[in-house]
């Protein structure tokens, strides 16, 4: 669907850890006019390890898992690669396409959702073709639960994890969280998805809602929302890991178990006081505080039950 136009190695770097070597790589990756910065970390002498590419959620969310222009430095990421390759496990993160204000340009009202999903393909046949690592696992977080979701249809990877990723379309997980903010802002949104999918077009978006329904997401919204998460996870072919943290705002347990119910074989994982940060939070407040720093430990269990998963 899009051309890969060019694909650059940037750097190398070794870090001395204390158990091992961590080679760490950084790595531009071109889909057409699109910049996809990313960095490669594994145990040195590892090549034939397996490989885990993260797919991050919605927003202009960096390789680290920050958004600085939101004042979120949760550094979750950059916090989850250093664990999995303590564990022997290769890390490839990428800042996605909305990180970069260049890229945004090209961002348009004719940009459709699948774009993510092409990103994502362009990169795995990349690091398949110039790697020796023995299996590639799509972890997608969020929105990016989706998108790793269908970028697994593909067939380039081994296997698949959804993390706090939606069991239902977008549109009911939005009007969800608005209307617990505020009722009649709730009912506005139902009314411009309404509009939105009968028209494609929303004609005088609610200025409180302008974040969502500007005028260059009308197609990105729309091809979005024609997505169903528990119809497209029951088509994969491969194992399929799903996690979900019981503190989570967001996202709820009710749509991880939608999607374990609809994916025959997966396995299901509830994590205790593991906020979408994928922090252990003891509070609403460090809930709220586990997005705008780094301070909160990543969950341990976390770590095991991929470690455990991606292994296996």
């Amino acid at each position: 669907m899009f051309k890969v136009l060019t694909i650059i190695l940037v750097s190398l770097v070794i870090h001395l850890c204390p158990a091992q070597e961590i080679v760490e790589e950084e790595i531009t990756i071109t889909n057409n006019n699109i910049t996809l910065p990313g960095t490669l970390t594994y145990p040195k002498g590892a090549t034939k390890t397996p490989l885990v590419i993260f797919v991050a959620g919605s927003g202009m969310v960096d390789r680290n898992g920050n958004v600085p222009g939101a004042g979120v430095y949760a550094y979750y990421i950059k916090q989850l690669a250093d664990s999995l390759n303590k564990e022997g496990i290769a890390f490839f993160r990428y800042d996605k396409r909305t990180t970069n204000p260049e890229n945004l340009k090209t961002f348009t009202s004719s940009t459709p959702f699948e774009i993510l999903v092409d990103d994502v393909n362009t990169i795995t046949t990349y690091l398949k073709k110039n790697y020796t690592f023995r299996d590639i696992t799509l972890i997608g977080h969020s929105q990016g639960s989706l998108v790793a979701m269908l970028a697994a249809k593909k067939g380039n990877v081994g296997k698949f994890v959804s993390l706090a990723g939606l069991g239902e379309p977008m549109e009911k997980a939005i009007i969800r969280q608005m209307s617990e903010k505020d009722s009649v802002l709730g009912s506005i949104t139902a009314s411009h998805f309404k509009e939105l999918n009968e028209t494609g077009n929303i004609e005088e978006p609610h200025p409180s809602l302008l974040s969502i329904f500007a005028p260059q997401n009308m197609t990105f919204l729309k091809t979005w929302n024609s997505y169903n998460p528990s119809k497209e996870i029951a088509t994969l072919k491969i194992p399929v890991l799903i996690i979900q943290g019981e503190s989570d705002i967001q996202v709820t347990v009710d749509d991880a178990e939608a999607l374990h119910k609809a994916a025959k074989g997966s396995t299901l994982k509830l994590i205790p006081n593991m906020a979408h940060t994928l922090k252990i939070v003891n509070s609403i407040q460090e809930n709220y505080q586990s997005y705008t720093t780094s301070k909160f430990p990543l969950s341990t269990e976390l770590v095991t039950t991929l470690t455990e998963f991606i292994k296996k």
